[in-house]
């Protein structure tokens, strides 16, 4: 983080000028903010500590877009990766979802939460043993069984690294479920059987990257090659990305690099400033 850069204005923070509250209540148990990860435009996510165990509570997007309301959107996303949790509970490298989250007596429908499990995410260079892949791929097959594509694969801060070396996927806010019977069923198993060989071919790229040595052996050498609808989304995707990561440098939201993890957190300086205190 640079000593230079300034807190992100209230546009592009999910909560506004609100941070994460300093306790939230799941299923009548009463949680304590303890660390703020990040809070960006899309989410703030923090970790609470409980009697029993710790939650890490995502609350989605709620401040206005210049007049647009987007509390719609955090509901939305909330719900949608609440949803997975429930439908993914008790699938080995998932972790549990919880309950309803409510602060001050009332029910915020913007934010999810799960339960924490100690890790860290995934590095560029990490050096995995051999059953890391070997499971990450059984939890990203068993998510597909469950008629579900995970869709944000390509980041490696997805995948969470337990204190045992143990993989997990974390962050269902954009993945996909196509199982509903209706109307739209075959649209959707079209969808879904493209999103889930995306996952595959995200999978085969960290393979690919950290244990080659793997890459047949897990039958994914096949699918190391980029796949045409990918190569069209980063034509958007990418100077998208560059732009914005350039504006967020430009007003010094942002170091040099333009990486997020040059950014500051206030709400981090704040906790530290508690513990001094303390």
């Amino acid at each position: 983080m640079s000593a230079s850069v300034k807190a992100r204005p209230a546009l592009f923070r999910a909560l506004g000028n609100q941070s994460p509250p300093a306790e939230i209540v799941i299923d009548a148990e009463t949680f304590t903010l303890q660390d703020v990860f990040k809070h960006d435009s899309w989410a703030a996510t923090a970790v609470y500590e409980g009697p029993r165990f710790s939650v890490v509570c995502k609350m989605n997007r709620k401040q206005p877009i210049l007049g647009i309301p987007t509390r719609w959107l955090g509901r939305f996303l909330a719900q949608r990766e609440t949803f997975a949790y429930a439908k993914l509970d008790k699938t080995p490298g998932i972790i549990p979802g919880c309950g309803r989250i409510y602060v001050d007596g009332k029910y915020w429908s913007n934010a999810t939460a799960h339960v924490f499990v100690p890790g860290h995410p995934l590095g560029s260079s990490e050096q995995v043993d051999d059953n890391f892949f070997p499971s990450l791929l059984a939890t990203l097959q068993e998510v597909h069984r469950r008629g579900f594509a995970y869709v944000d694969l390509h980041k490696r801060e997805n995948i969470l690294v337990g204190e045992e070396g143990e993989p997990y996927l974390i962050d269902f806010q954009i993945s996909y479920y196509g199982a509903r019977r209706d109307l739209l069923w075959p649209v959707r198993q079209v969808v879904l059987r493209v999103l889930q060989k995306s996952d595959l071919y995200h999978i085969s790229k960290h393979v690919k990257r950290l244990r080659p040595d793997q890459l047949e052996s897990l039958g994914l050498e096949a699918i190391n090659n980029k796949p045409w609808w990918i190569k069209a989304h980063r034509v958007v995707a990418v100077p998208f990305r560059q732009t914005r990561r350039w504006f967020l440098t430009k007003i010094g939201v942002r170091g040099k690099s333009g990486r997020s993890a040059t950014e500051a957190f206030a709400e981090h300086a704040f906790r530290c400033e508690q513990n001094k205190a303390a």
